[in-house]
Parts: C-alpha cells; structure tokens; sequence
C-alpha cells in the first residue's frame, strides 16, 4: 500500500555515526537507520572506514564498533538475536536505535523523506552519507 504523495511513502532515516573519544566529539558516519511506517519496514546498513575510525583514535577497539554495528542491523531484522527489542513492531525497534545515548556508536538526528522503495533508499542514503 503507497502513501498519497504519487505512489510514495513517508520515510525516516537517521545515520549512524562512530564517536571514539565521546569526550573529544569527533565522529564519523558508519550507517544508516531506515523506516517506513506504511510498509512495516525498518532496515540499517553499516560501512566502517577502518582507516578514518584509526585517524581520530588510533586505539580505537574496532572489532567492539563492528560489533556495536552488527548489533543495531540485528534489531532491525528483529528475531530472538535481536533481545527483548526483537519482538517490538519496525516502529518500536527504529525508536530504540534511535534514542540518544552516550556510547561509541551513537543515532544522529532523525530526517524524513518520500520514497517509493525504502530499500533502494537504505543504499542511496548510505552512499550519500557514508561512503
């Protein structure tokens, strides 16, 4: 079912971003989070520039940001991997990941947009923003 703006739905997305030293603020962007409410669809995709992660801290535990990464597309498929949030509704899990927290990989703000296919839209926003 589309939304009716010509066939689109409403979509928000916010990116994922990688703050080694939380207390220097510096960051770089390593993902995007996904949803649409009209299709029940909540996704997040994840790329890691090792090599920019390392210029802002070089002892930066990248495995633990992989993880942390891993972690956020786990609830997003939502499942018995995904905890107690894997049985939330697309909408419950997107609000979880993106509620502000003080930890290495952080939600930046929430943008909204129209798309008539989200997926295309995880891999165009991640291109735009990430890579």
């Amino acid at each position: 079912m589309t939304g009716p703006q010509g066939g689109r739905d409403v979509f928000e997305y916010a990116v994922l971003r990688v703050v080694p030293r939380v207390e220097r603020g510096e960051l770089i962007n390593a993902g995007v989070v996904v949803y649409c409410r009209a299709r029940s669809f909540v996704t997040a995709r994840t790329h890691l520039d090792e090599e920019r992660l390392r210029a802002l801290d070089p002892t930066a535990d990248v495995a633990g940001v992989r993880a942390a990464l891993r972690a956020v597309e786990g609830v997003c498929h939502g499942g018995d991997e995904a905890g107690a949030a894997g049985a939330d509704d697309a909408g419950r899990r997107f609000r979880w990941l993106i509620a502000p927290r003080s930890t290495v990989v952080q939600p930046g703000p929430v943008h909204s947009g129209l798309t008539t296919d989200p997926e295309a839209e995880v891999e165009r926003l991640l291109d735009l923003l990430v890579r």
